[in-house]
């Protein structure tokens, strides 16, 4: 995807996004969202991969929900397979953001083991959206593969994401607690708790978990 041909058809009203002010940027996107045109999808996506500005890529990403699916999805899916990192990240999150499961095939296991952790998370939270009813526990597999990864923030968002598969992933996780790395056991157990407990705090969680872990009980803790 490129950014070119900028001097004709409807993509003559994008060339703003090029602006060095953000505030413009911004103001470019809101316009092709509110009035939308299946012209604008091509440079949009391409936008999305480039721009270092979150409130634009967030405001790119809701110009891209109001197009339809059957522009967005096909270059969206596209360009989740970038060797930018931003691209593929903020593509997963527009589908997300869509929600129309024919790009599910797309959500690949490399993907939800990106070794960009952005990559990863977004990866999660479009699975949980657009996984089929049956293939929920399959996922639920793949996803505790990165139990223990990162820093508090990426675990928190691998434990939404098998809390939002509900029942499908506790087989699995059930498993992970009992996992001989003390990182997936406490991760593994933090999550059953807030499965349990949704107001629970994670990092309590967490806390509570490496206690549990480092003692070897996890396999009987509250089960």
């Amino acid at each position: 995807m490129t950014m070119g041909k900028q001097d004709t058809g409807p993509t003559r009203g994008l060339r703003g996004l090029e602006d060095g002010d953000p505030s413009v940027r911004v103001r470019v996107a809101l316009a092709a969202g509110t009035n939308p045109d299946p012209g604008f999808v091509g440079t949009l996506v391409a936008r999305c991969g480039i721009d270092p500005d979150f409130q634009v890529r967030e405001t790119l990403t809701w110009a891209l929900t109001r197009h339809p699916a059957s522009v967005t999805v096909p270059l969206l899916v596209e360009e989740v397979r970038s060797e930018r990192a931003q691209a593929r990240g903020q593509a997963l999150h527009t589908l997300s953001k869509i929600g129309d499961r024919r790009a599910w095939p797309a959500i690949t296991p490399a993907l939800l083991s990106d070794a960009d952790d952005e990559v990863a998370r977004s990866a999660w939270r479009a699975a949980v959206v657009l996984v089929p009813e049956d293939a929920r526990h399959e996922l639920a597999v793949v996803l505790a593969t990165q139990l223990g990864r990162g820093e508090a923030e990426t675990r928190l968002s691998l434990s939404r994401a098998l809390i939002a598969l509900g029942e499908a992933m506790l087989p699995t996780l059930g498993v992970a607690t009992t996992d001989l790395d003390p990182r997936v056991r406490a991760h593994a157990i933090a999550t059953e708790r807030l499965w349990r407990d949704p107001d629970a705090g994670f990092e309590f969680a967490i806390e509570e978990a490496k206690r549990v872990a480092a003692l070897g009980g996890a396999g009987g803790e509250g089960r």
